[in-house]
């Protein structure tokens, strides 16, 4: 750039407010404004990134394929992330604050919605963002809502299923009290009753969530921060797990199982129920299963019916800090269309669209889709909260404890109350 001349004091003064403003905006910024009102005309190539792909069909790249082909000024990139759960988070985080616009579109693990935005990390869906949610599964919105304004676009969803012996129960049961009553089948042939994901870590937070909230019980305000949990609701809920695991209905080696040790024990044909998600259902199907032609699925049991069963899967975001935000804004449209959300279902990622559960050739490759979609309309998120992961630890903690017998039900849900009232501090 050519220099010219500029007055002393005049050129004092301009490197002080530069200055001002490059410490008040870091990177986010060229002009110190909120980078939520930045770059929303923005078009140009982006990136998409997301955990691992570990789909057999490779569906996020035949999704950035497709969008490829009808955008060729608009190309995406993918930036693929390690299939751990907690390093995505980290490196997503560390981007973030740094206000780094090298992330355009994120896939993010559902509880992280409400704290990414709470931090202004990621763009609300209105005005010239809003997308169509009328097609899609409501608690896949709701799991992406955080104070009452939509952050992020369903991407694929998750949901609970109960894994029952056909051979020794003919019909699922709908309730608790049905399903702990059909226990001494179990005893009767040598297995074990009912087990889930009970050891401390995520999966026990989810498995404690889901009878929970199947009894009534809540843990969050609308707000995100105000804890529900201590009721007579949750204490019902918590109760009914902790006897059936403390009576031998659940196997005492279940307060040891994450997902693969259950699912071994039902491949292995030793467990005659199982709460696990729909990814189990080819591999306890496969030659060598014990279980194989065996066995069938169902929504999980709740208080006088259908339970609730907590939602998995992925919400997109577009990143405050992306420079080209009306294309990430048209990427996401697409990650929830018709043609995009085929592509997802065929790989064996739940879809977030309603219609899909009931398409014939999906269903044939998938046969358990009618009772996840029964089990995703009746589900709950995980509380919606921007401080998740403390949050998530009061309630694993603390139903932990009362499994093993150090609490007792009223303590352990006093605990998870306190543990949630100093979650945000």
């Amino acid at each position: 750039m050519a220099l010219k001349f500029v007055p002393r004091a005049t050129m004092v003064a301009a490197s002080i407010a530069l200055l001002t403003a490059s410490f008040a905006s870091g990177c986010s910024s060229d002009n110190g404004g909120n980078p939520l009102d930045e770059n929303l005309t923005g078009r140009g190539p982006i990136t998409y990134v997301e955990g691992k792909d570990t789909t057999e069909t490779g569906v996020v790249k035949q999704l950035i394929d497709r969008w490829n082909a009808a955008h060729p000024d608009e190309q995406v990139t993918f930036k693929e992330q390690s299939a751990d759960a907690n390093q995505q988070r980290d490196d997503l985080a560390e981007h973030f604050r740094a206000k780094q616009d090298g992330y355009d579109v994120v896939a993010l693990d559902v509880p992280w919605t409400a704290e990414f935005a709470a931090k202004g990390w990621i763009q609300p869906l209105k005005d010239s963002f809003a997308i169509d949610t009328a097609p899609l599964l409501a608690p896949t919105v709701a799991s992406a809502t955080y104070n009452g304004t939509l952050y992020a676009a369903p991407r694929n969803t998750n949901g609970g299923l109960l894994y029952y012996r056909t051979d020794l129960v003919p019909n699922p049961p709908r309730t608790w009290t049905e399903m702990l009553g059909q226990c001494q089948i179990a005893r009767d042939n040598n297995i074990g009753c009912y087990a889930g994901q009970l050891a401390p870590y995520e999966g026990l937070t989810v498995n404690t969530s889901e009878v929970i909230n199947a009894f009534g019980g809540s843990f969050v305000g609308a707000d995100g921060k105000t804890p529900t949990v201590n009721s007579p609701e949750s204490k019902a809920g918590l109760k009914v797990l902790v006897d059936a695991y403390q009576n031998g209905d659940i196997p005492k080696e279940a307060i040891t199982f994450k997902e693969g040790e259950s699912a071994s024990a039902f491949e292995s044909g030793n467990l005659l129920f199982l709460r696990n998600w729909p990814y189990l259902y080819g591999q306890a199907n496969a030659d060598g299963s014990a279980v194989k032609d065996k066995f069938g699925v169902a929504p999980l049991p709740g208080n006088t019916g259908v339970g609730a069963s907590t939602l998995g899967g992925y919400n997109a975001a577009i990143s405050a800090f992306s420079k080209n935000k009306a294309t990430a804004a048209d990427f996401v449209r697409y990650l929830i269309s018709e043609e995009a959300q085929q592509i997802i279902a065929a790989g064996a990622l739940p879809s977030v669209r309603a219609s899909l559960y009931d398409d014939p050739a999906l269903i044939a490759k998938m046969p358990y889709l009618p009772a996840l979609k029964e089990s995703i309309a009746s589900a709950v998120p995980r509380p919606v909260t921007p401080f998740y992961p403390a949050v998530s630890k009061a309630i694993q903690d603390n139903a932990y404890a009362a499994l093993n017998g150090t609490k007792s039900v009223d303590d352990a849900v006093a605990g998870m109350q306190k543990g949630i009232e100093t979650a945000g501090s």
